[in-house]
């Protein structure tokens, strides 16, 4: 099966490792391209991210070849794997991205903080 989505996660943060691990054993017909964006060798500006912008947010390459960030790159992310996908059909059509967003900016935030503290990127 090729590759529907492509996940850039911040391997060096132990919450964010923690996280994808789960959901790498979800992702059994391996639709997920998996990119660990705190080693070096995959080049970020070919998806128009950069380092910093890469470490700032989470961000997926959704189906249809749009990038999403923050919660929607959640959602996007659920939407593809096994377990999850009514999770994301129900914060699609209730309208509780926003939401999902304001819970997760700070996180966001606080996440680089910590990870900026204790490794310079």
């Amino acid at each position: 099966m090729t590759t529907q989505i492509t996940m850039f996660y911040d391997g060096g943060c132990p919450v964010c490792r923690r996280e994808v691990n789960h959901y790498r054993r979800r992702d059994r017909a391996r639709i997920v391209r998996w990119i660990d964006i705190s080693v070096p060798g995959e080049r970020l500006e070919t998806f128009g991210l950069t380092q910093e912008s890469a470490m700032a947010r989470l961000h997926v390459v959704d189906q249809e070849g749009q990038m999403q960030t923050g919660a929607a790159a959640f959602v996007a992310l659920w939407s593809a794997l096994p377990y999850y996908r009514w999770l994301a059909r129900f914060i699609r059509s209730s309208g509780h991205v926003p939401r999902l967003e304001r819970l997760y900016a700070p996180f966001a935030r606080w996440r680089l903080s910590r990870r900026s503290n204790s490794c310079p990127v």
